[in-house]
């Protein structure tokens, strides 16, 4: 086998060979696919070439290159975007956002019941938002929900709930006829009394229902409520039996037994009654003159 018969045998076999100058005297007919790129080791029997000839060479055509193979690169995965509000805020951050303050009843109501700011979004059934007319004239300000209350997403709706719909009915109102909330919307575990981080979370929803509803008079039912809303740590006996009002809104107050007390001590009935009477009068005659606050001097007389 001539060198000329030897070489086109190898470069249709597609080996790239090198090849000498006396060979390469005439075009050697390849296809691109077995263009030479570099030399390729001697045959056996063959001395190594010592140089290699560089391209082009005067008379000889310039190689083709046979260009690279892609290289194949797996599509990338785009991460999965976070949701927006998906990350739990924390605890100390108060009320989910939006802002309590700028949301009108229904979306309060709606981020009051997907409210995540303390621990005690563990423990609940359901959140507790409020109950009746939201024109009303007169609010009712309890503690916190009860196991009842928790399982039913209203509140006093147990046998506290029945005997604070008798009260009312006493003074000619029906439960429709006034809006009912309590300090927290959740049920503390084992219907402890409220801690101030719990209730520091849940002051802005209560507050912005006050805001909303404007009542003419508001009744807190029990210690713990009357001392959450008007910021104080005295004790029930020294709150109840006068006037005293809201805040700087100045709304006027009457704090009386929680009706789950009167159930234990049906003696203190007579002076709730007082309460719900003077709650009545002040409904009917107007706000008039608030005492209490600065006027216990006068209360006093």
């Amino acid at each position: 086998m001539d060198e000329r018969r030897r070489l086109d045998y190898l470069g249709a076999m597609g080996v790239d060979v090198w090849v000498p100058r006396h060979v390469a005297a005439g075009p050697v007919e390849r296809s691109d696919e077995t263009a030479l790129v570099e030399p390729a080791l001697p045959l056996p029997g063959q001395a190594a070439p010592s140089s290699v000839p560089p391209y082009p060479q005067p008379g000889h055509p310039t190689p083709p290159v046979r260009a690279a193979a892609p290289q194949i690169v797996p599509n990338p995965v785009a991460p999965e975007p976070v949701a927006s509000g998906s990350v739990e805020p924390d605890p100390s951050d108060g009320p989910s956002s939006p802002d309590p303050t700028k949301l009108d009843w229904d979306a309060l109501a709606t981020a009051v019941s997907g409210c995540r700011a303390c621990g005690l979004r563990e423990t609940r059934t359901n959140t507790v938002f409020g109950v009746g007319s939201r024109t009303a004239d007169l609010l009712i300000i309890g503690e916190a929900p009860g196991a009842d209350e928790d399982r039913a997403g209203e509140p006093f709706v147990g046998r506290a709930g029945q005997l604070l719909n008798r009260m009312l009915a006493a003074i000619g109102l029906a439960r429709e006829q006034v809006y009912i909330a309590n300090v927290l919307k959740c049920r503390p575990p084992g219907n402890r009394d409220p801690r101030p981080e719990e209730v520091k979370q849940c002051e802005a929803y209560l507050m912005r229902q006050i805001e909303l509803l404007g009542p003419r008079a508001i009744l807190c039912v029990g210690r713990v409520a009357a001392q959450h809303v008007l910021q104080t740590d005295a004790p029930l006996g020294s709150l109840r039996g006068r006037w005293l009002e809201f805040r700087a809104a100045s709304i006027p107050l009457r704090v009386t037994y929680h009706p789950a007390y009167l159930l234990r001590s049906p003696d203190q009935k007579a002076k709730a009654w007082e309460d719900l009477v003077e709650v009545a009068r002040r409904l009917r005659e107007g706000v008039g003159t608030v005492i209490g606050k600065g006027n216990d001097k006068d209360q006093a007389d």
